[in-house]
């Protein structure tokens, strides 16, 4: 009994309180706006008058995975990067919804908050999944859609509607979350493990340590579930790039078979020897292709 104490102790991972995060990881105090009854984290970069893109990120990541491309970006584009509510330094979201509805309706209040009608979304995995949705619900908002990596197809723990499978082991990390475990967790994204850092594995596992974040991406976890998502994908008319790594073990690079044979509008770059997140591990690569897909075709 003694010895298990000592080992729960051992593991047990506290929070690190948010003045302590924000002197690490804030920018700006602007950078933390009310919305929609929460404090969000959002960066707006760029010529205010440029086209907007607005990058979504993926599950336990933070606006901070986009920065090699967000410098490069804001030369031409006016770009904004939130943190979703319970990720990096935005607070969880007070009414507990952690749905795509919800995470849709966010996007329309920022969007609107900043005065853009229109704006071109880029999402990665989970955040490829609300980017399609809004794209689907709002065509009237989206002029493009760029798709890393998207999450929406059945997979094994995901069938379509039925709440996600979130094994015991997984729900621990409220409270036992060491950062050699978050580590390897963290390993398999990456094709080339030397990009996954000692420095970034800490801001990874420093930013779910905030209050409340690992509560808020279990409840994001357990609030999934998937629909067909084919139907919705049919109806998106907007321009679309597919961005995917070849070795992806996260999300299989077959997947993306299933969103061209359904998307109208689609075309895909795949990156040979590049894992779940080619945005991080082969920033250079894969921004090429991208920015010639936003780049307007000459008069």
């Amino acid at each position: 009994m003694w010895i298990a104490l000592l080992i729960a102790l051992w593991l047990w991972t506290p929070d690190i309180d948010r003045a302590t995060l924000e002197a690490r990881y804030l920018d700006a105090p602007t950078d933390l706006v009310e919305l929609a009854g929460m404090r969000l984290h959002v960066r707006d970069s760029g010529p205010k008058d440029a086209p907007a893109v607005v990058l979504i990120h993926g599950f336990g990541a933070s606006l901070h995975t986009w920065e090699p491309w967000a410098r490069e970006l804001a030369r031409h584009h006016r770009v904004i990067r939130l943190d979703l509510p319970g990720c990096g330094l935005s607070e969880p979201d007070p009414t507990g919804d952690y749905t795509d509805a919800r995470s849709v309706q966010l996007l329309i209040a920022l969007l609107d908050q900043r005065g853009i009608e229109r704006a071109t979304l880029i999402g990665h995995s989970i955040g490829g999944r609300i980017a399609w949705t809004f794209a689907a619900r709002h065509p009237e908002r989206i002029d493009k859609l760029v798709l890393i990596a998207p999450d929406g197809f059945a997979s094994p723990g995901f069938g379509y509607g039925a709440a996600a499978e979130v094994p015991v082991s997984m729900q621990l990390m409220r409270h036992v979350l060491p950062r050699p475990l978050l580590r390897m967790s963290l390993e398999p994204a990456y094709a080339d493990p030397a990009v996954l850092t000692d420095a970034l594995t800490t801001r990874y596992h420093e930013l779910m340590l905030a209050p409340g974040s690992r509560a808020a991406l279990l409840s994001r976890l357990q609030q999934t579930t998937l629909i067909d998502p084919r139907p919705l994908l049919r109806g998106i008319q907007a321009s679309t790039l597919l961005l995917w790594g070849e070795r992806d073990v996260m999300i299989p690079f077959a997947n993306s078979a299933d969103y061209l044979a359904s998307l109208p509008r689609a075309r895909l770059v795949p990156f040979a020897g590049v894992g779940h997140l080619p945005h991080e591990e082969a920033a250079v690569r894969s921004l090429a292709p991208l920015l010639d897909f936003l780049t307007p075709p000459a008069p």
